[in-house]
């Protein structure tokens, strides 16, 4: 999609993938770019590494849908990348990621189709496929909403589609840093020697996303094809001196991931690079097919079962290069 003269809010836009989302648009002609996010210390450090005057930054809440509407008043395409993620918080705090991770996304899709925004973009994850933590489920719910707002649009030139993918290498929380932390004492502590799980880094995530503004139809959800990590391997890459203590499978906690599963495999396209993962709307262009390849009964994405690994050396590079 072209981005010349667009303006372009991300929500959650303090977060990890928010600067590096907005790093790699001001590369671009666009008119402005709006950080939108309720934590105004990153707002201010953010401000004093991206000195542009086409950024702007609104303190809001996803919650409050009156703030939303005056952010979106003007806004071209949204990026929908703010939520609860810690699975530990979230199971404590169950009302504050149901508050955050579906009103607040339901708020986002109305404030969207009354403010004509063009484009909507809702990020998601593996934990929303088949969930068994209370993040997966409302993120699950999340998508959901995303995928049907586009049955709300009626003849308003928008559309709301998803982006789903696996962890992102490096970000806040994530296991990396945490690994490099546990390095300093000499263990590094593992819940199970089995579990694998999807691997991306924030620059090819932030490029699937603005790939995906353009070829999107709305309703889709899109999964890039990624690799896989044992975790092990993971360990073993990062601090290879240090003693493995195995310490159980956490509540909440999958020993696989999943992004694709069989059933929404009979509506599953393949491509060279992603999946698409069509709607079931009764007025969806079939002619999408002709694009990509319709998958084999039982297909399903997981973690344990991808045709692509990363080795203990790919590891050390995708890090060291993230």
């Amino acid at each position: 999609m072209d981005l010349k003269g667009k303006t372009i809010l991300i929500t959650g836009g303090t977060g990890s993938f928010g600067q590096k989302f907005v790093s790699r648009v001001l590369k671009e002609k666009i008119k402005k770019v709006i950080v939108f996010s309720r934590d105004e210390l990153k707002q201010f450090e953010m401000s004093k590494e991206f000195v542009d005057e086409r950024i702007r930054f609104f303190l809001g809440d996803v919650r409050d849908i009156e703030r939303l509407y005056r952010a979106f008043d003007g806004v071209d395409i949204v990026i929908h990348a703010a939520a609860l993620k810690q699975i530990g918080s979230c199971e404590y705090n169950p009302f504050e990621a149901v508050k955050t991770n579906i009103h607040g996304a339901q708020n986002v899709i109305e404030a969207a189709l009354d403010r004509n925004v063009n484009r909507v973009i809702a990020l998601s994850t593996d934990k929303a496929v088949c969930p068994i933590n209370l993040y997966g489920a409302t993120k699950l719910v999340s998508d959901k909403l995303f995928i049907s707002a586009n049955s709300y649009a009626g003849k308003k030139d928008i559309r709301f589609a998803v982006v789903r993918y696996g962890n992102v290498v490096g970000s806040r929380g994530s296991v990396i840093p945490f690994f490099e932390k546990m390095k300093k004492t000499g263990k590094i502590p593992i819940t199970d020697e089995r579990m694998t799980r999807f691997w991306i880094t924030l620059d090819q995530g932030v490029q699937f996303v603005l790939d995906n503004l353009s070829r999107m139809k709305g309703g889709e959800i899109f999964v890039p094809k990624i690799p896989s990590m044992n975790i092990i391997d993971l360990a073993k890459a990062i601090a290879p001196q240090c003693q493995l203590e195995f310490i159980g499978i956490r509540p909440g906690e999958k020993l696989h991931e999943a992004m694709i599963t069989e059933d929404d495999s009979r509506h599953t396209l393949e491509y060279d690079k992603f999946y698409v993962i069509q709607p079931e709307f009764h007025w969806w262009d079939k002619d999408y097919k002709k694009d990509g390849k319709a998958m084999p009964e039982g297909f399903c994405y997981r973690s344990d079962k991808n045709d692509r690994w990363l080795s203990i050396e790919d590891l050390r590079n995708y890090y060291l290069m993230s």
